[in-house]
């Protein structure tokens, strides 16, 4: 068959597929022939019908013979976004860790100290219970602390806090010592390298002699409790937690003037930040008796508030409010190497975060006016020793608002009038003594 006349051949398709007939009479005649002899009916294949058929096929399979190679790059360039933006990501993340981690001061003459006098220190009762020594310095020296008062090279402890956290995550109890518990001291090392010798003084002269190495041995010999860490924290340092969890809440049933702890206040609920929160936890003179142990009621009060901000969903649970807090607890801090990385920290909050807000308990050591000093204080006994032994054992200690002991409930029951077994042939166990205090589920504004 001769070739008519018109455009030249198309190039033979890839096997399975139609020659598109050529146009013209002959081209028809031709396509038509063809179908016939392979016995479809003329116009079933072939054409321009035939030709946007297939056109459109093609384009519900994702576009002609140039989309492909199209889409092969759009998916190679997706990919290669997502992979810096991944990248970008856990860059960034890294960055943030490093920050953090180095954040931290590590405190290692107080280890130097402690390892010196290991032989001498109490022996871990329960080993999965941690028991941890906060201490509030009053350190003037620092940004931001000279507004408090001269900086003399001297430091206290403001405030004292034996925090243990029981075995199984069920409970953690905070224990306030008072600043002007009357104790005994061991011998210490100053930080001008000289001994400063055992003495019988107030328990806060501890930390200003011998730093925190001391303040741990002089809680170790008071209480028998071995202590696993401890963490140091400024007023600077403080402030920065508060204000890192957009404040606390209170209540005042009286305003508040205190010129000493720059602070006034009116009356009513409100929520505190930054100054005025460490205002509020420093203030004693101005607010009811003036004494310190009103005081740590109400430091108490306002940690429980705390750690209830904390534990809540909206800062744990958001990275841009809980890199904040991160971020000043990691600066505020100085620990020992048990605690020096944001690691160790993250486990020890993930801890604190699944004991319920209702089993955080927060107590003072039993204690009255000393026998010769009424500014100084001094243990209640038995009870004081009680509440030692249940924390060294690992045991629950019962807390509620007005519960400190009465001689009933430390001397036992079964006892008659003039204090004698009613039958001393079996004489009943003492219960558990209930020690006063509040939980963090109280909040201070209960």
């Amino acid at each position: 068959m001769t070739d008519s006349a018109g455009p030249p051949a198309e190039p033979d398709p890839p096997a399975g597929d139609e020659t598109p007939s050529q146009e013209g009479p002959a081209g028809v005649e031709e396509g038509a022939g063809a179908r016939a002899r392979a016995g479809r009916p003329a116009g079933a294949g072939g054409g321009p019908g035939t030709s946007n058929a297939r056109t459109g096929a093609r384009a519900a399979a994702g576009g002609g013979e140039g989309d492909a190679p199209r889409a092969r790059r759009w998916l190679r360039w997706t990919a290669l976004g997502c992979s810096v933006v991944v990248l970008a990501a856990a860059g960034a993340g890294w960055w943030f860790y490093r920050k953090l981690d180095n954040n931290i001061t590590t405190d290692t003459s107080a280890a130097a100290e402690l390892l010196e006098y290991e032989k001498e220190r109490p022996s871990a009762v329960v080993s999965s219970a941690r028991n941890i020594l906060l201490i509030g310095s009053d350190t003037r020296a620092g940004a931001g602390n000279s507004r408090y008062g001269k900086d003399k090279g001297t430091q206290h402890s403001d405030t004292t806090i034996l925090l243990h956290l029981s075995a199984g995550k069920s409970n953690a109890t905070a224990v306030s010592v008072p600043r002007d518990l009357m104790v005994e001291i061991p011998d210490c090392r100053a930080p001008d390298g000289t001994r400063t010798g055992e003495q019988f003084t107030q328990f806060n002269l501890a930390f200003e002699i011998g730093g925190t190495a001391c303040t741990i041995r002089t809680i170790e010999r008071l209480t028998g409790i071995r202590m696993d860490h401890h963490m140091v924290i400024d007023f600077q340092g403080f402030k920065k937690m508060v204000d890192a969890v957009n404040g606390v809440e209170i209540c005042l049933k009286e305003p508040i003037d205190d010129d000493g702890a720059h602070l006034k206040l009116p009356a009513g609920r409100q929520t505190l930040r930054g100054e005025q929160a460490l205002g509020f936890v420093r203030a004693r003179k101005s607010l009811g008796n003036g004494s310190d142990t009103e005081r740590m009621d109400r430091q108490q009060q306002f940690l429980g508030a705390l750690v209830n901000k904390v534990q809540s969903n909206g800062v744990l649970l958001n990275p841009t409010r809980l890199y904040p807090v991160l971020d000043a607890a990691t600066k505020s801090i100085t620990t020992d190497r048990g605690l020096d990385s944001l690691r160790d920290l993250y486990d020890l909050a993930r801890s604190m975060r699944a004991v319920p807000t209702e089993k955080v308990q927060f107590l003072t050591v039993p204690r009255q006016p000393y026998s010769y000093n009424a500014n100084r204080d001094e243990l209640v006994q038995p009870e004081a020793s009680q509440l030692f032994k249940q924390l060294r054992e690992d045991k629950p200690v019962t807390v509620k608002p007005g519960g400190t002991p009465s001689s009933s409930e430390s001397a036992g029951e079964g006892t008659g009038r003039d204090g004698k077994p009613d039958d001393a042939g079996s004489p009943s166990p003492a219960p558990t003594p209930t020690f006063s205090g509040r939980n963090a589920a109280e909040g201070a504004c209960s």
